[in-house]
């Protein structure tokens, strides 16, 4: 795990975080955020299970988030993006201020890739759960687009802030969402009616979904590890 250097800003400290190489020299970032409750080392057996070997090689990166009081779990402190004020979908659940925190935070990470050589373009933004709602909230809000943004079981947040921020560069992003039919945690059709905000925005979302609850499949792997191949950056040399 990473100790926590000064961002290249030197404005928000780094997240510590777990690394993981594919190979020497990586000029591809995964960034990819746990769910609520978890930490960095809760997705790291991806890296085995998906077949990359035809890709330039990767570095991944799955930052801790930080502890806060989550207000549904009667203000337990756990590892989380952002406090869920509320267990109803049909209003806003999420904090603001925690979803601005974290996105700081995340463009923190980007920042130092940038710094490591790894240009916006070639960075993935992925995410589960409140993860995955931090993958959306701030790969949509960028000037300069990603590579893709990967969200999973995961819902957009702030919602009713996304047309005044929608960066116009931004709706180039691939994004790829996928969900559990039988979700007990964020309903499927939650999941799905962001899939249609961002679609009514003209972005261009490749939705799946499978027989699971609130978790990540091999079939979803599958998916996702063809989805990274269509990239751009699939196309350079491989490692």
């Amino acid at each position: 795990m990473n100790a926590v250097p000064p961002s290249p800003s030197g404005q928000v400290p780094l997240l510590p975080a777990v690394e993981i190489e594919t190979g020497p020299n990586p000029v591809t970032t995964v960034i990819w955020l746990h769910g609520l409750g978890a930490d960095g080392h809760d997705f790291e057996p991806v890296v085995g299970a998906l077949d990359l070997h035809d890709l330039p090689a990767i570095r991944f990166v799955f930052p801790h988030a930080p502890p806060r009081p989550v207000t549904i779990n009667g203000g337990y402190v756990m590892r989380a993006w952002y406090d869920i004020v509320s267990a109803d979908f049909s209003q806003r659940r999420e904090d603001p201020r925690g979803v601005h925190e974290s996105a700081a935070q995340i463009e923190a990470l980007i920042a130092r890739e940038n710094a490591r050589g790894v240009p916006d373009s070639n960075i993935v933004l992925a995410g589960f759960s409140q993860g995955g709602a931090i993958a959306l909230h701030v790969g949509l809000r960028r000037k300069s687009p990603l590579a893709g943004i990967m969200a999973l079981s995961t819902y957009v947040p702030l919602a009713d802030t996304l047309a005044d921020e929608l960066e116009e560069a931004s709706r180039s992003t691939p994004v790829f969402m996928a969900h559990g039919r039988d979700d007990n945690v964020i309903p499927c059709d939650f999941g799905r009616k962001s899939c249609d905000l961002l679609r009514s925005h003209r972005l261009a979302v490749a939705w799946h979904d499978y027989p699971a609850d609130h978790t990540v499949t091999m079939d979803e792997l599958q998916d996702i590890q063809a989805w990274l191949h269509t990239l751009p950056f699939a196309g350079m040399a491989a490692r």
